[in-house]
C-alpha cells in the first residue's frame, strides 16, 4: 500500500506546483487539440459527403448509359424485325407469282 501512496502523493505535489500560467497553457493546448480534431471530423465528413455523390452521379450515369444502349438495341431489333417481315413478304409475293406463272404455263399446256 505504501508503494502506491508515494507515488499517487508525488503527482498531487507536482499538479500543485504548476503554476496558473502552466494550466492555461495546458488548458489552451486541450481547446485547440479539440479544436483540431473537430476540423478533422468536419473535413473527414466533408471528404466522405464528396466522395459519395461522386459514386452515385457516376452510378447514375451509368444506369443511364445502359438505358440507352437498351433503347438503341431494341429500336435496331425492331428496325431487322420490320425488314425480315418486308424480306418475307417480298419472298411470299415472288412465290406466289412463280406459282400462278407455273398453274398458267401447266393450263397453256393441257389446252394445247
Amino acid at each position: 500500500m505504501k508503494k502506491f501512496v508515494v507515488p499517487a502523493l508525488a503527482a498531487v505535489a507536482m499538479l500543485a506546483a504548476c503554476s496558473q500560467n502552466a494550466q492555461n497553457e495546458t488548458s489552451e493546448a486541450a481547446n485547440a487539440i479539440a479544436a483540431d480534431t473537430a476540423a478533422t471530423t468536419e473535413n473527414a465528413t466533408a471528404d466522405v459527403d464528396a466522395a459519395t455523390d461522386r459514386a452515385l452521379n457516376s452510378a447514375e450515369r451509368s444506369v443511364d448509359n445502359a438505358g440507352v444502349a437498351i433503347d438503341r438495341a431494341a429500336d435496331k431489333t425492331g428496325a431487322a424485325l420490320d425488314n425480315a417481315a418486308d424480306d418475307a413478304a417480298a419472298a411470299g409475293d415472288r412465290a406466289a407469282d412463280a406459282t400462278g406463272r407455273a398453274l398458267e404455263n401447266t393450263g397453256k399446256r393441257i389446252r394445247d
